[in-house]
């Protein structure tokens, strides 16, 4: 591998994990289709890279996020349990199912997300009416509280309808595993409309969440050889130091921002579902 392509590597995993530490998706749904499109890269070693950024992206950020209180690591253990369930219910769908069925269901649920999220702008910030007491978000003290730097103050949020969230959870894992994507790009908005979390919350929460999940694949992948050094090294290089400048970003802006943006990357990626699901590409095969 020469310079120009391992810098290129670099830079293009550094711009993705950025946008992904922010919104606290998998790099990945941004890396792969990148490296095969334009980098020519096989897909199996394309999807190892992004399971070594994923996991790069999470730790580059984990510590800035956990140390400001905006994740709920609580939370994020309850959720994980059921989105590990559904992905491990839908590898045993795998295959039964028309991917491009699959590809149109995952673009309609995108456009969905969006437009519940869109329809959230007008929530006040931190402000949400509790469920009943003795709920399971009580029991389980999922409550918690983060210091806004943009407002000045420590919002106080509640936990919402944690069992529809955990059932959108497992729905979010039984998808990414029958697509062979990340789940953060789902997780964030069932996180946003059903648990009624400030998005701010939910993308530090799902970046811790990711990486969990992408360490316990990311073993069968190097068995495999699916995990190149030559391409994962630049890639997880990049990933670390983009997914820092990400959590940073992620400090400095409103909730409103960061939540029209993330609606931004959930109608491109909708748009991107429909074209596969309908088998057009735009810029041709992978080399």
């Amino acid at each position: 591998m020469d310079a120009g392509f391992g810098s290129w590597l670099f830079v293009m995993s550094f711009g993705a994990s950025a946008l992904g530490g922010m919104l606290g998706m998998a790099s990945g749904i941004f890396i792969v289709p990148i490296l095969t499109l334009f980098g020519g890269v096989d897909l199996r070693t394309a999807i190892g890279a992004s399971i070594v950024s994923v996991i790069a992206c999470s730790c580059g950020s984990a510590a800035s996020f956990l140390e400001r209180g905006l994740t709920n690591v609580r939370l994020a253990i309850v959720l994980e349990t059921t989105t590990t369930l559904g992905a491990l219910t839908g590898v045993f769908f795998v295959g039964l199912v028309p991917v491009s069925f699959l590809y149109g269901l995952f673009a309609v649920v995108l456009l969905v997300s969006a437009h519940q999220m869109l329809a959230r702008r007008s929530d006040p910030v931190g402000i949400s009416i509790a469920d009943p007491p003795g709920n399971w978000a009580d029991k389980l003290r999922l409550h918690a509280s983060y210091p806004d730097h943009v407002l000045g103050r420590s919002v106080t949020y509640q936990v919402r309808q944690l069992p529809r969230g955990m059932f959108l959870m497992y729905g979010a894992g039984l998808i990414s595993a029958l697509l062979g994507i990340g789940s953060g790009v789902l997780k964030i908005p069932a996180m946003d409309t059903a648990l009624r979390l400030p998005i701010k919350v939910s993308s530090a929460t799902s970046n811790f969440m990711i990486g969990v999940t992408a360490s316990a694949s990311a073993g069968a992948y190097f068995i495999r050889g699916s995990i190149v050094p030559a391409i994962a090294g630049p890639v997880a290089l990049g990933s670390v130091l983009g997914s820092v400048v990400g959590a940073r970003i992620l400090m400095r802006v409103s909730n409103e921002k960061v939540r029209a943006l993330f609606v931004v990357v959930l109608i491109a990626l909708a748009a991107q579902m429909l074209l596969s699901a309908f088998h057009i590409e735009l810029f041709g095969k992978a080399a």
